[in-house]
């Protein structure tokens, strides 16, 4: 130790002058293109989010504060009265996702959409809080006090659903809604009096946020990750202009993210033994950290191991800090390389990594290097998850894992719970055809059709292709169509029935008529009653699939149009015109028979209104119940059956002496009754994880929350079962609710006793809702006073028995007492006495909790099933003893007997507890996962795997566990967010190293940083501070650097303010840091449109988005791939519509999903309010008369009708004479990034405009443009007299990404050629930017094509010195290719008209999909593809002149060069300035010329700036006096 702490002296003493050297860093921030939002008004979006109920307590909360109370504090102030308020509403793991959202900002899109909404309404702008009645807004209470109290009728106003109403007052007559911000003096007096309002019921209170005064500040975002890749010097990239602006950021903001241990020496410790020298020590690890900063070139041995090295480290690192060390490893790799090469690896580690890595491919798909991240089973692939999808995962499992545990789950069985697969019930009930009320048209069996037909069932077993249905003479499949064949919606059914029957479809088609029901209307008076009167006459005049055929032909005969009596009779007269009409369709006609049998068995099925399809009595759902996709539904419906039948011949349950109608209806779906209300997947569940309060009174039971009401009233609800010895636990629990004063209640009642006589899965609680509340009947008392006072088998049979109309009847009449019909066993004095006490505080309980918790008007009925509510019912709904058996097979099929054996299996549980049961049912259902939870297998976790214990062992944690190689791209990401993650949830971590075993080169070769943070973090000054900032300090100064944002897929970002070329950093030309301001400009609104009659793609079609002031903001056209296309949008309420033009005149919108249009309106209306993802799908329908017209035709240039006039160009203004010019325009489309390629772009661009006089519209990628070139081209625009455009295009998520930037910007040069432009721009020229023009590039737009959608010149061949550099000669591409030429993309034409018509560009995108799956192809993207397309998307050969460039081209065609193009030389690596001087004469005319504009706008806006700083503070000056 003496000799160690000496040797430590020794270094201080040495190094104690060592001052760090200047320190080089890279900053990088990312706002919102919106303002500042406050943190308040977020917290409330959270709460609102977690329950309506906490929203407005935290208004109430604000209020109270005073007016203005809260604006007047500062930002942390603020702060800390949010967590104040909501540390009262929200248990500690709930506030902590409060803090990580605000930190996040994840609210604040939600802030700004009603802010956008309330600035698209156009109310009064000189208002802090302004009230919408109808059309009008109003900022006076007294006005508002007027208006509401007028007669006068209010206008309907439009409300979303992340709107928030009052509560209990949605059912209103009139919505009024308050923009403002909540706490502020006007907010407060407007809030008072609609609170007031709404507690009457009077009106329907709305509350949107709105700022009127505003912080200039923007909002600070998080969630994304920084990436600072190693770029490849091969061939300079560089501009060698000098960076002239460079701005000093403060030495502050660097946030030391050092590691802790550098070349052996552990600071923490060495800063424990000597605090003394705390200074020396740390300008040592400075010293030290410099020296380690260059990156080492490692020996191919070196790099092998790296990996488990890694590992190795990270294993043997405390727990504590085991992350940070995996952190700093995979965020500055590197330079961290060399550090890990001398650790030796254990054996029994990679022993134990190799077994794991078996399992986890054999199990979860996942190969070495990959990574992964489950929670709670749920899997995230770390490539495409964001932070905010996450956080809205975990949000729901805290609620989740809170609820099982608040309930008295223990720990163990949690995590069992939350794998049980609860989603949906897999079994498809059916109901009985076996009834007269079904007409058959045919007989399989009998009919001599199908005579030919085997006989024998056992023919089902006999091989068949895939799909074919097989032709065996029995009745197996049963086609019900229920339906009134005069209605237009069945038209397509009855049409496709007789086309099975026409084609031999194994298939008997049964018809139930469900026409009028009115006995007294005849066949005279309804045409559905005429047809069911004429298919029974003809099919008993001749047969049944003649009156089918009659049924068919009335739908030819009238076309499009309604049918009506006189259709029906006069087609009917035409083929029978010797019949009586009055014997056919008269009021006593024999042939009227059918209708009540129809709807009797319609009632008592329970399959609902018609129309309805049922196969073998299993109902098809009804959005296939068109022409469009019947067909193909009845199809699948059978093939899915099959398989059971065919398993039943085998096994021997079903042979040929057994009907196969009775075995199917004999099997266990079968009901009696189906009721749609209980298959539905649409349900509300009961809150049942509150607290269970004593001694309440009814004052204080309403004011209990939801679900402390639910759980109190719950344990205080008296239950009945049947009475069976030794069995106590019941799965199934039922509550029905209803007064049993009204015969509907106590038949429900009746129903539901009657059920339990048969089953031993239902303990059933009865509520009391009577229709006055607080005044019970005789019978409600009565059954009250049974379940209180009697033994429930007694109570059971009394209410039985008092429940009979006749007894009822008697007791009305006063012939008979309650005691008339006691049973035996009954003790009559207990029950008198609980009759006549008070019962009314009891009532009152059940009524509030009926209207309270279950959501009933007074009287309704409903019925509830382990916390799920089914009701309120109609008058006229019967739920009978049926539906309740259905309930019961439904439930316990779903969940009850997975999650009753599961509780009984787990030892920790104890005694089985029915109310447990219940809540975590009630639980789970309400809150089903969005994933599917995987129980993740490994071999073992000893040596390799770093386990973290859950901070908190007393409160639910979440299992977290990670699959990470700790020198991958994953890992880059996975540390930092697991170290956040341990901050913020109560979890238990498990981190499996996934090594690749051995390396051959880098595993990692880039810098990464994930912004996120904890909580809010703010200045001295109280505020929000600078950060949150991506800080990359200590950075190597040798290797170039590129950087890329890595942020949420549907997010639109750019840069704006840095003068430092982010494509190639080079930190040694840099005085001290770098620094980059990006903008999240866009948040992706993407969608997926069909056609609803074909299922295929529009291709062409063409959206728009914007407001009702401003219809057309952006729009896009649809691609054929998957029917995708993309939108830009911003937070806010934004409409959908089909473009003006072609689009809107052949389509119409018929259907959307995803959207967030108010029930009442026709717009598709699309609101974005977070930052999430937020996909769509659109239906659309050619409209009549337009069936045969297509979008992309070969209609007439000239013609006006065409799709290609029906747009015009955004700078063009309206079409008028500008046609003819917008024709002869060039259209030039380029690309660039960083300094060097933008510099040679301007150049190119110059060369352009100097060699035509047609005028030029420039067509530039926005993606990538630095601040630089964004700033300067309209100023470079009006100086030349060009136009230009930036055009955007997100990558599509389901289109193989690529990570590297080079290959992201080849890919946008060939992959959305036909969505990137307007529809009116017909032809483009794509130019390199590293490209001179020498010609008038108006030849190549002119030039003829042929058949072909592009044209490309072909690489020269004429430099033979080159030849061993022509890949294309031999291998693949001689055999692919043929007597075809290889051609190069530097530069091409492209007709756009044609390549959209023959969908060049969906396949292109379909061709990359598949080759791009293996890293080895597409090697140059840009020109690989579509010469590997050749065959497919033909190429026109472009005359050799077109494209010279010396690396392939002789000098001697140099002087028939139309362009030249600086390509990279493969032999001399050549740089592109020195190629430019030297190959090109006037190129260095051009960049002087172009260099002396740019010092002219850079001297031009320094001096208008000063001017603008001059005046401002002249201004500033003026108020002081």
């Amino acid at each position: 130790m003496e000799v160690t702490g000496l040797k430590v002296c020794i270094f201080l003493i040495v190094f104690s002058c060592v001052r760090a050297k200047s320190q080089k860093s890279i900053t990088v921030q990312l706002d919102a293109k919106w303002l500042d939002t406050p943190l308040f008004l977020e917290a409330s979006e959270y709460l609102a989010e977690d329950s309506p109920d906490y929203f407005w307590k935290y208004v109430e909360s604000i209020v109270r504060l005073g007016p203005g109370a809260l604006q007047q504090k500062t930002a942390k102030q603020q702060y800390e009265v949010v967590v104040d308020i909501a540390s009262k509403l929200l248990s500690p793991p709930k506030l902590a996702f409060l803090k990580f959202s605000l930190a996040l900002r994840v609210y604040s899109p939600t802030i700004e959409m009603f802010h956008q909404i309330a600035k698209s309404s156009h109310f009064p702008s000189d208002c802090d809080s302004v009230a919408q009645v109808g059309g009008e807004f109003i900022c006076d209470p007294e006005e508002l006090r007027t208006l509401l109290a007028s007669e006068s009728k209010k206008s309907h106003t439009d409300t979303y659903q992340v709107d928030h109403h009052y509560p209990s007052s949605t059912s209103a007559p009139v919505t009024v809604i308050l923009y403002g911000e909540i706490g502020t003096p006007s907010f407060i007096e407007l809030h008072q009096y609609l609170k007031s309002k709404a507690e009457k019921k009077e009106v329907d209170y709305v509350l949107r946020h709105y700022i009127r005064r505003r912080s200039n500040k923007k909002v600070k975002l998080s969630g994304y990750g920084v990436e600072l890749a190693i770029k490849s010097t091969e061939y300079k990239a560089q501009d060698d202009t000098q960076v002239k602006d460079e701005k000093q950021r403060d030495e502050d903001e660097e946030e030391q993210d050092k590691p802790d241990e550098i070349e052996g020496f552990i600071f923490t410790k060495l800063l424990d033994l000597y605090p003394e020298k705390k200074i020396e020590l740390e300008n040592f690890k400075s010293f030290v950290l410099d020296s380690t900063k260059e990156i080492a070139t490692l020996k191919v041995w070196e790099l092998q191991e790296l990996s488990l090295q890694a590992a190795q480290k990270i294993i043997s690192s405390p727990v504590e800090e085991s992350l940070k060390v995996m952190q700093d490893i995979a965020q500055n790799f590197p330079t961290q390389a060399r550090s890990l090469v001398h650790i030796s690896v254990k054996p029994e580690i990679k022993k134990e990594i190799d077994a794991n890595q078996q399992m986890f491919m054999q199990h979860h798909n996942l190969a070495p290097s990959d990574s992964a991240l489950f929670i709670n089973g749920m899997y995230f692939d770390m490539e495409i998850t964001d932070v905010f999808s996450l956080v809205q995962v975990l949000k729901q499992e805290t609620k989740l894992l809170e609820g099982l545990h608040n309930i008295g789950i223990p720990e163990a069985v949690v995590s069992k719970l939350l794998k049980l697969d609860m989603t949906e019930d897999k079994v498809d009930y059916a109901v009985d055809i076996r009834d007269s009320a079904i007409m058959y048209v045919n007989d399989i069996e009998s009919d001599k059709q199908y005579r030919n037909w085997p006989s024998s069932i056992q023919d089902l077993l006999r091989p068949s292709y895939p799909g074919m249905l097989r032709n065996v003479r029995k009745n197996i499949y049963h086609l019900v169509i229920v339906a009134d064949p005069s209605q237009s919606d069945v038209r397509d059914i009855y049409r496709l029935a007789e086309s099975f029957y026409v084609h031999k479809a194994p298939v008997r088609i049964g018809l139930v008529f469900a026409v009028n029901s009115n006995a007294s209307v005849d066949g005279y008076s309804d045409p559905g009653v005429a047809l069911l009167n004429s298919y029974n006459f003809i099919a008993q005049d001749k047969t049944a699939y003649e009156g089918l055929s009659f049924i068919t032909d009335v739908y030819v005969a009238m076309g499009d149009k309604d049918i009506t009596v006189e259709d029906v009779t006069s087609l009917f007269k035409s083929r029978y015109p010797s019949e009586d009409m009055d014997i056919v369709f008269g009021i006593d006609s024999d042939y009227d028979t059918g209708r009540k049998l129809a709807w009797d068995f319609i009632e008592r099925t329970g399959i609902g209104s018609p129309p309805q399809v049922l196969i073998n009595g299993i109902p098809l759902k009804n959005k296939y119940l068109n022409g469009d996709m019947f067909e193909e539904a009845v199809l699948s419906e059978i093939m899915k059956q099959t398989p059971f039948i065919q398993k039943s011949v085998y096994k021997g349950d079903l042979s040929d002496h057994e009907e196969v109608i009775d075995f199917l209806m004999a099997q266990k779906n079968v009901m009696p009754r189906l009721n749609q209300k209980i298959l539905s997947s649409d349900g509300t569940y009961i809150d049942l994880t509150g607290r269970v309060v004593e001694d309440l009174t009814i004052e204080d039971f309403n004011s209990l929350n939801v679900a402390d009401m639910a759980t109190t009233f719950s344990a205080h609800l008296k239950h009945i079962t049947k009475r069976v010895e030794g069995i106590y636990f019941h799965p199934l629990t039922i509550w029905i609710a209803g007064d049993y004063d009204l015969p509907e209640g106590r038949a429900l009642l009746a129903s539901a006793l009657a059920h339990l006589k048969s089953s031993q899965e239902v303990r059933l609680g009865v509520i009391f809702n009577p229709t006055v509340p607080l005044s019970p009947g005789v019978i409600s008392k009565a059954i009250h006073s049974a379940l209180s006072s009697l033994e429930q088998n007694t109570a059971k049979l009394f209410i039985n028995k008092l429940l009979k109309e006749a007894n009822i009847k008697a007791i009305e009449a006063g012939n008979k007492t309650l005691l008339n019909f006691a049973v035996s066993n009954m003790n009559t004095e207990r029950f008198l006495e609980v009759f006549e006490n008070d019962v009314t505080e009891i009532f009152a309980r059940h009524s509030s909790f009926s209207k309270n918790v279950l959501g009933l008007p007074s009287g309704s009925r409903a019925v509830v099933a382990n916390g799920r509510v089914y009701g309120p019912f109609d008058e006229e709904e019967k739920f009978s003893e049926d539906d309740f058996s259905l309930l019961e097979k439904y439930s316990m099929n779903m969940y009850g007997t997975k999650l009753s054996k599961e509780l009984k299996s787990s030892p920790e549980m104890g005694k089985q507890d029915s109310e447990l049961l219940m809540k975590a049912a009630s639980l789970l259902l309400a809150n089903p996962p969005n994933r599917v939870r995987h129980d993740v297998k490994f071999y073992s976790d000893k040596h390799s795997v770093i386990t973290i214990p859950a901070a908190d062992a007393t409160e639910p944690a979440h299992e977290v566990l990670a699959v990470v190689d700790p020198v991958s791209r994953g890992a880059q990401k996975l540390a930092p967010l697991l170290m956040v993650l341990q901050r913020v949830i109560n979890a238990k971590f498990r981190i499996f190293m996934n090594c690749v075993e051995k390396h051959s080169n880098m595993p990692l070769k880039s810098f990464f940083r994930l912004v996120l943070e904890p909580e809010p973090v703010f200045s001295p000054a109280e505020e929000l501070g600078e950060g949150p900032v991506a800080i990359f300090s200590k950075m190597p100064t040798s290797p170039l650097l590129t950087l890329a944002m890595a942020t949420p897929e549907n997010w639109l970002v750019e840069v704006i303010g840095s003068p430092y070329d982010l494509d190639n950093i080079h930190l040694e030309q840099v005085e001290s840091q770098v620094y980059a301001e990006f903008e999240l400009e866009h948040l992706l609104l993407e969608g997926h449109c069909f056609e609803q009659s074909s299922g295929n793609p529009p291709r062409g079609l063409q959206f728009t988005l914007g407001t009702n002031s401003t219809p057309v903001m952006v729009d896009t056209i649809v691609m054929a791939n998957l029917g995708y296309f993309q939108l830009k949008a911003e937070p806010g309420a934004w409409l959908l519509r089909l473009r003006q033009g072609r689009s809107s005149d052949i389509y119409e919108i018929v259907s959307h999903d995803g959207t967030d249009s108010p029930p009442s309106s026709k717009d598709v209306v699309v609101i974005i309010s977070n930052f999430r993802s937020h996909v769509i799908k659109v239906r659309v329908n050619k409209k009549s008369g337009k069936l045969h017209q297509e979008l992309l035709n070969d209609d007439d240039d000239n013609d006006d009708g065409s799709i290609w006039n029906s747009i015009t160009s955004k700078f063009s203004g309206e079409k008028k004479d500008k046609d003819e010019e917008e024709e002869d325009k060039l259209n030039i489309f380029s690309l660039a990034s960083g300094h060097l390629y933008e510099r040679l772009l301007r150049i190119m661009m110059l060369s352009v405009i100097k060699n035509t006089k047609t005028p030029v519209k420039f067509w530039f990628l926005k993606n990538y443009l630095s601040p630089n070139i964004k700033d300067f081209l309209p100023y470079m625009s009006k100086k030349y007299g060009f136009e230009y455009e930036l055009v955007e295009y997100k990558w599509p998520r389901w289109l193989n990404q690529q990570t590297e930037k080079q290959r992201i910007i080849w890919g946008y040069k060939i992959l959305f050629l036909d969505v990137l432009f307007p529809l009116d721009v017909k032809k483009i020229i794509f130019v390199d930017a590293d490209q001179v023009v020498r010609a008038d590039l108006k030849e190549l737009r002119d030039l003829d094509l042929g058949r072909s959608p592009y044209g490309y010149t072909p690489f020269c061949d004429s430099r033979k010195d080159m030849d061993g550099y022509r890949f294309w000669k031999s291998g693949y591409w001689a055999s692919h290719l043929g007597n075809r030429k290889y051609h190069i993309s530097a530069l091409y034409v492209v007709d756009l008209k044609k390549f959209r018509r023959i969908a060049a560009g969906d396949r292109l995108r379909g061709q990359y999909q598949g080759l791009s799956q293996d890293p080895n192809s597409l090697s140059n993207l840009d020109q690989d593809l579509p010469n590997n397309m050749i065959h497919q998307v033909n190429i026109k050969s472009l005359p050799q002149e077109w494209l010279w460039c010396e690396t392939w081209c002789d000098d001697e065609s140099k002087q028939y060069a139309k362009t030249i193009d600086l390509c990279n030389n493969p032999k001399t690596k050549e740089s592109k300035l020195v190629s430019a001087r030297r190959i090109i004469p006037e190129w260095s005319d051009y960049d002087d010329e172009i260099k002396q504009l740019f010092e002219t706008y850079q001297e031009e806006k320094q001096l208008n700036e000063t001017k603008l700083l001059h005046k401002t503070e002249t201004s500033h000056s003026h108020v002081e006096l």
